[in-house]
């Protein structure tokens, strides 16, 4: 009769995560389309953490190491899922090795891919953001820094990855935003 009552809690404990799933998955598929009200709770998130940084003065470190993770993820969403300079080498052993079947005129069209795509980014930052503040809470990840050094230090960082990434996007000529869709005029 135990082992009854411990399979029923079993299969209930089962129930209850298979149904806070669906209940997750569905309102994560109820947000998706809603790209600009989605960054504007995740900005007002943004603003509440820094407020508190700045309110508390306090809780650098986990301002820093928000701030690290936000800029990696803004690169590999920069970044495209396949590397140019990559595949550049690959044709230029191919061509050495004379198994190259196009020629250098031949550019075909390869649509920008992201290595972290939008909604991904937005969900990861969003959670860093309620992870951030929440660690915010508790006086254990306040370690005293001074905290200048960390906001010169993220500064040159920023410059020096962008930078790069810039020269990269310019070398291999991609953009990796969408300006709008393109239109054609009539020609009648």
């Amino acid at each position: 009769m135990d082992s009854g009552a411990e399979a029923s809690e079993g299969s209930s404990v089962k129930r209850l995560l298979y149904r806070i799933k669906n209940t997750y998955r569905y309102y994560l598929d109820y947000v998706t389309p809603y790209m600009i009200q989605r960054w504007i709770g995740t900005y007002v998130l943004f603003a509440l953490f820094l407020a508190r940084i700045l309110l508390t003065e306090g809780w650098y470190i986990v301002c820093y190491t928000w701030a690290i993770y936000l800029l990696n993820m803004f690169l590999q969403f920069l970044t495209p899922k396949f590397d140019p300079s990559l595949e550049q080498e690959y044709e230029n052993e191919s061509i050495e090795e004379g198994t190259s079947k196009m020629d250098e005129n031949d550019e075909e069209f390869k649509p920008f891919i992201r290595r972290l795509p939008e909604f991904r980014f937005w969900f990861k930052s969003t959670v860093a953001t309620l992870i951030a503040l929440f660690c915010s809470f508790f006086s254990i990840f306040d370690i005293p820094v001074f905290w200048p050094i960390l906001v010169l230090y993220f500064i040159i960082l920023f410059v020096l990855t962008m930078r790069r990434q810039i020269q990269h996007m310019l070398k291999y000529k991609y953009v990796p935003f969408d300006i709008g869709k393109t239109t054609y005029k009539n020609h009648k």
